[in-house]
């Protein structure tokens, strides 16, 4: 804690000088001038360079009508459905559980938490590029289902109502003019300002509940029922003896009894929320507070979110060429995490006799659940940003300089009893932090040509500094359960004074620094409001990068040329049409600094089942990177090549208004794990040379159906959809396919596809299998005669032995088609907003179904994947319908790389629906004082149904990777009253 209030004082001490100076100054000045306080320096030229002649389209931008109603937490949330190109995973609904953002596809595939990284967008809040959790905290993991420490989504810190707009950036050209960070698009976010004018006071508040899910709990009598099928048709008598226990009475009350658990896990939760802002000022000198408290809750395992936020912004105008702004935003949050056996056991790396699953029945259940009343399990999370910025502009000369810091800090503390670790307890601590400083400087000037053309320069410098560090430390065996934290002996005259009392602990520190500058310059050109053209060349050096490839040569152009002003001016059916096409040639950024170094030494000293470990023997030491690759030298840059053509088309004076958006992006030289011979004794070498190509459309289409007429009735719509296609155009040293694990990439295929086994029945008689004519062989699988009971799997290259040849690539986890769509209805001081989410072309793995079916193997492993949560006791979809393989066959039928559970996850979701009054004529009355500028009272239900094909509980609760296990938490339901005041 202490090291957290140096940092925020530390890196906020110059805006707090800033602050005190110049409003100092700015109150002492008796000269009266008539210029104004002008936005800040983050909405101008300073951050945001490139002159566009569509810059106000709305088309990249969310119609925050339809999320400040609504009691969305994350940024994520915010986004989904509500712009083209933009698709959002939420694979489950706990309240401050990481989401995942992609703008137009993936480049690369997604084999583990540290490639999903890397394809995360850069966001923006008011200019500052947010630093997130970096993921080489995951090489020091076993399993990857939760990052260590407080594994909560940063981007729930920020505020939707305290947002003035969200545009998505996906301009080659102005991506490109924002450098290497902004590779995989950006989102730029504003918030609300400070401005000059009369005390200004807006409040937001809004209370409700999440509302439990409906489900079909079930006890043992079900799984009995279920399992007897399998056990009639195909068990020996050797495997009747080995029932399950838990199965083997059916007197056996506290697993035949009443099914009463979900009144335990599943509730009605209320939520709230409470958001106050202030502004005021001259226009010599303006400010804005802002203020909130959050409660969000999920539905299921008592897990919530709290967040507070304060914000301060502050502008100045010293004299009348020269605008001085600051801001400091600070969020906190504090998450209860589920209390999940799976999560708890992969944290503490310990896998328990997983036998017998936990009982059906309330009462003993809750006996569990009071176990919890010993736990500690702490998660806060601080962040605070800030900068200061100085714009000027004299006589054609501007200046736009910035100091920005973004700086947050996880923190978590854990610990559980022996009563829930087979007399073992478990202690661990962490704390991380991520700290990014930015430094910016431009300078320009326009000239003013004959004919209202015009040409700008500018030219400038950014500078971005990261550290990213953690302290992680478990402990087992301490001498009670009272004892709950890791204690030493501390007295320095014992040269064992360092060594733990009682617990026995395993220590991780890590701490990764990167360095990012550019220097760029950018040209414009205008003739009058007609054209717009731009080109950006920039130069950026990073410190990830090895020294011979240290630097690296953007450029992008683009031109906007409005067709209707220059050549339909007089054509009035059409109200505007305008064509932008944009290029650019940038880098990527890797987000690990161990390519920069060449072959390298680490902390790689485990084995199989622990390959985590620091020590051999009990004594420290590195050794070669076997298990995370090699890593060798001559890696240059990735980069990306994109096109985009956008036409803007409005007709009925722009009643009817829409965007199309083509696009093309070539990713290339980007780095891949290429699998090596067993004898080097490392998984894979990290090679470059891998190309993947994205192109598809954006559309979207803004219409007011019915505009507003003295009956007061109006209808507005909005929609939009992204097509998106992938290949992959080359591999590392001129490869055509490489298998990495269970999954088989191909050139000219889609790197999102699944690698499985074609499915066709079921064998039901051995005289049905076929028989190789030339050697009177069966079909076999890898050696393996098939026989009754096993899968009828294709062969599909002929040879008569199912094996790895006879997998194909099958279905895609992105999405082809997605987006959403909106409605707004008004009727005099009454409005109905409904927004819509959509998925189509979308297919996951049934992890769930496969393991289930594979109730044999599934429980003889004893593994991670044996788990059975509480929730094993729902009927989360219809087992039934799968064929009766015979489960003791040695192909292992029910094997979950086969498209018998490879499903279609296309949905339509209705996610929001709010309906408001406005209150403010009311409220003011008549007597010509209007004390109210706003006020209105609303409702709004979310998640209110889903249209889906899906096997499972919800199509969207599946992992980043297609993966369908069934340990997400659903997505509540919830319902809300709120009220907004503008005083």
């Amino acid at each position: 804690m202490i090291l957290t209030l140096w940092n925020a004082a530390r890196l906020s001490m110059p805006v707090f000088l800033s602050l005190l100076c110049f409003g100092a100054f700015a109150q002492s000045e008796s000269v009266k001038d008539t210029s104004a306080v002008t936005e800040p320096p983050y909405n101008t030229a300073a951050v945001l360079p490139l002159k566009k002649l569509n810059e106000n389209d709305t088309v990249n931008r969310v119609p925050m009508r339809y999320v400040n109603a609504e009691p969305y937490i994350s940024l994520q949330q915010l986004l989904k459905g509500n712009v083209s190109g933009v698709y959002i995973q939420e694979p489950s609904g706990e309240p401050g559980t990481q989401q995942n953002i992609f703008i137009r596809g993936i480049s690369a595939p997604l084999l583990s938490k540290l490639e999903l990284f890397d394809q995360q967008p850069a966001i923006y809040l008011n200019g500052i590029p947010l630093i997130q959790d970096n993921p080489f905290a995951y090489e020091v993991q076993k399993y990857d289902f939760n990052r260590i420490g407080t594994a909560t989504n940063l981007l729930t810190g920020i505020n939707a109502n305290n947002i003035e707009s969200i545009e998505i950036i996906k301009d080659p050209a102005v991506l490109a003019a924002l450098g290497p960070v902004a590779s995989n698009g950006a989102i730029w976010i504003t918030t609300k300002r400070a401005h000059s004018g009369y005390r200004e006071i807006s409040i937001n508040s809004y209370g409700g509940i999440v509302q439990k899910p409906r489900i079909t709990p079930v006890n043992a009598a079900y799984d009995n029922m279920f399992r007897s099928r399998y056990y009639n048709k195909y068990a020996s008598a050797e495997d009747r003896l080995i029932y399950p226990s838990y199965l083997r009475d059916s007197t056996n009350s506290d697993y035949y009894g009443p099914a009463d658990w979900a009144d335990l896990y599943y509730k009605n939760t209320p939520i709230y929320s409470a958001d106050l802002s202030l502004t005021a000022g001259s226009d010599r000198a303006n400010f804005r507070f802002f203020g909130s408290a959050t409660k969000n809750a999920g539905n299921a395992d008592k897990t919530s979110l709290d967040r507070y936020v304060g914000s301060f912004f502050i502008n100045v105008a010293p004299i009348s060429w020269l605008n001085v702004s600051s801001m400091i935003n600070y969020s906190r949050l504090d998450r209860k995490r589920n209390r999940n056996i799976r999560d708890r056991l992969a944290e503490q790396r310990y896998i328990p006799d997983l036998t017998n699953p936990l009982t059906p029945n309330k009462k003993l259940y809750g006996s569990y659940l009071d176990e919890f009343d010993k736990v500690i399990d702490k998660n806060s999370n601080n962040a605070i940003q800030g900068y200061v910025a100085i714009s000027a502009k004299y006589k054609g000369i501007s200046y736009n300089g910035r100091i920005g810091f973004d700086y947050n800090e996880g923190i978590r503390e854990a610990f559980w009893p022996t009563t829930l670790l087979e007399g073992n307890n478990y202690v661990s601590n962490y704390f991380g932090y991520n700290q990014r400083v930015v430094i910016s400087n431009t300078i320009g000037y326009e000239f003013k040509l004959a004919n209202e053309q015009t040409i700008a320069f500018v030219a400038g410098n950014n500078y971005m500094a990261d550290v990213n560090k953690f302290d992680y430390a478990y402990a087992y065996n301490g001498p009670n359960n009272f004892i709950k934290i890791n204690v030493v002996e501390g007295n320095t005259e014992y040269a064992n004074y360092l060594e733990p009392v009682g617990f026995l602990p395993y220590y991780f520190p890590s701490k990764m620094m990167s360095k990012l500058t550019s220097f760029y310059g950018h040209a414009t050109y205008s003739l009058k409001e007609i054209l717009t053209g731009n080109v950006v060349v920039s130069q950026d050096g990073f410190s990830n990068m090895q020294p011979d490839n240290r630097w690296f040569t953007g450029y992008a152009g683009s031109i906007d040329w409005n067709i209707k002003k220059h050549l339909l001016k007089d054509y009035s059916p059409l109200s505007s049409l305008s064509l932008g096409v944009s290029a650019s040639h940038s880098g990527k950024l890797l987000s690990d600094d161990r390519f920069n170094k060449g072959p390298q030494y680490r902390v790689d000293l485990g084995w199989g089942n622990e390959p985590t470990l620091g020590s051999y023997a009990g004594m420290p030491g590195i050794s070669r990177p076997y298990t995370s690759g090699w890593v060798g030298y001559g890696i240059p840059w990735s980069l990306n090549n994109q096109e985009n053509i956008a036409i803007r088309l409005g007709v009925l004076q722009d009643r009817l208004k829409f965007g199309v958006d083509l696009y093309n992006i070539q990713s290339k030289d980007m780095l891949f794990p290429v699998p090596v011979a067993e004898e080097w004794g490392y998984s894979n070498a990290y090679k470059s040379g891998m190309e993947v190509n994205n192109r598809g459309i954006d559309f979207t289409v803004q219409a007011i159906i019915l505009p507003p007429t003295s009956s007061g009735f109006n209808w507005t719509f909005t929609g939009n959809l992204n097509y998106n296609t992938n290949k992959l155009e080359a591999l590392p040293d001129g490869l055509n396919e490489v298998i990495i694990g269970e999954n088989k990439f191909v050139v000219g295929k889609p790197i999102d596809a699944f690698w499985v086994l074609k499915n066709n029945g079921i064998y039901n008689l051995d005289s049905e299998v076929p028989t190789n004519p030339q050697d009177g062989t069966k079909l076999n699988y890898n050696g393996i005669d098939l026989k009754n009971g096993d899968p009828r799997w294709v062969d599909v290259n002929g040879d008569y032995t199912i094996n790895d040849d006879d997998k194909v690539l099958e279905g895609n986890y992105m999405p082809k088609v997605f987006g959403g769509f909106g409605n707004t209805f008004s009727y005099k001081s009454f409005t109905l907003d409904m927004q819509f989410y959509f998925a189509l072309g979308r297919k996951v793995l049934n992890q769930y179904a496969s393991s289930r079916l594979d109730f044999i193997n599934t429980d003889s492993k004893n593994d991670i994947n044996s788990v059975k949560e509480i929730t094993f006791w729902e009927k989360k979809q219809d087992l039934f319908q799968y064929p009766l393989y015979n489960p003791w066959s040695a192909v292992v039928p029910y094997r979950v790389d086969q498209d018998l559970f490879l499903d279609d996850a296309s949905f339509l979701k209705l996610r929001s629906l709010s309906l408001s009054y406005d209150l403010t004529n009311k409220l003011n009355g008549k007597k010509g004082k209007n004390p109210f500028r706003m006020a209105s009272i609303y409702i709004t239900g979310t998640n209110l149904f889903t249209i889906t094909s899906f096997k499972g509980d919800d199509p969207e609760l599946a992992g980043y990777n297609g993966i369908y296990t069934g340990y997400g938490l659903p997505i509540p339901r919830s319902l809300i009253l709120g009220l907004k005041i503008d005083l």
